[in-house]
């Protein structure tokens, strides 16, 4: 398991350097009267953003909406992680943060004073590969190691679904990028993978010739993940503009991308790594919502919540309508 074992060093020094990019306390969201530069935390590599917004952003968009605020200049810190990036929120050292919903409820959870601003995706796909022929659904998986990416969405759709079948597997951390070598090398059975833009990771592996075992589309779909735009309390009680404006852009930025979805599939490609072939089968039109607050949305994310409550990685329950924010915040 020597590939493993160095995998966390390595996200650690990564970490390490994204938080000092990210400032110190002097410049903290609570403590910033102007916000002059926003600080978008997001999941990925790159330090760029995507999806909806970054489709928005690159048509020169969001900046002009973000004008009145006093806001001159955008910059994007990626993450390996959520977990790692709710470290970077809480401490003042990003303004805002767009990523999945499962660390975004725990964070929560935990006590950190968080608002919910949007769910800005719905039905986040993700998938179970293997490359062992003999390994078909989950229960060839039973006392196996699972490679996954621990407290994102994908760990809950995995730990879900071994549920439901009723059988235990041994979960090892493994970020998507890492995943392949172990893979390979036989050190996991499998692998959990996300499966949307632009990493495209589940679709990505398939390609490579390593077949599904299991997906929340085929096998789960009440496993299905959301995206979440998050900002601190401390932020949005500093610059209680920011919220409203905000929750504009995104709204803007998906009505846009419905409308013109070919266009928005199109700015995929060109902002992943991943085949055009593996993007295009990735981007789903259903993904988009019409409302940030969508039945659908809260359907998800109650799901999620109940099930990291039952699996006690949420501390303390919480209410959903209390968390979001909603015009204007409220007391928390």
């Amino acid at each position: 398991m020597r590939t493993l074992r160095k995998l966390v060093p390595a996200a650690v020094a990564a970490l390490a350097l994204v938080l000092s990019g990210c400032g110190s306390g002097a410049d903290s969201s609570a403590t910033r009267t102007e916000i002059k530069t926003l600080r978008i935390g997001v999941i990925g590599s790159g330090n760029v953003l995507t999806g909806t917004l970054g489709f928005a952003h690159q048509r020169g968009v969001v900046l002009p909406a973000l004008k009145p605020l006093g806001v001159d200049n955008i910059e994007v810190y990626s993450f390996p992680n959520g977990p790692d990036l709710n470290q970077a929120l809480v401490g003042g050292r990003l303004d805002v943060a767009s990523y999945g919903d499962t660390p975004a409820l725990v964070a929560r959870g935990s006590g950190l004073k968080t608002r919910l601003l949007g769910i800005n995706s719905v039905n986040y796909n993700a998938g179970v590969v293997a490359k062992d022929p003999a390994i078909r659904t989950l229960k060839d998986l039973a006392g196996k190691k699972v490679g996954v990416q621990l407290g994102s969405y994908i760990d809950r759709y995995l730990q879900g679904a071994l549920q439901a079948e009723g059988i235990s597997a041994q979960l090892i951390h493994l970020l998507a990028t890492d995943a392949e070598a172990p893979l390979n090398g036989g050190d996991v059975a499998a692998v959990a993978l996300p499966d949307v833009n632009p990493s495209a990771s589940l679709q990505a592996f398939l390609a490579k010739g390593f077949h599904l075992v299991d997906s929340v589309r085929d096998n789960h779909p009440t496993l299905a993940g959301t995206s979440s735009a998050v900002s601190s309390q401390d932020f949005l009680d500093t610059h209680k503009d920011f919220g409203p404006t905000w929750q504009q852009i995104l709204n803007d930025a998906n009505k846009f991308a419905r409308d013109h979805f070919t266009d928005y599939v199109n700015y995929e490609v060109t902002q992943s790594k991943a085949p055009e072939a593996v993007v295009r089968a990735t981007a789903r039109l259903e993904s988009i919502p019409e409302d940030l607050f969508s039945p659908q949305g809260i359907t998800l994310l109650t799901g999620t919540k109940q099930f990291l409550v039952d699996q006690k990685k949420i501390r303390e329950d919480f209410s959903l309508d209390d968390w979001f924010y909603r015009d204007r915040p409220k007391a928390s």
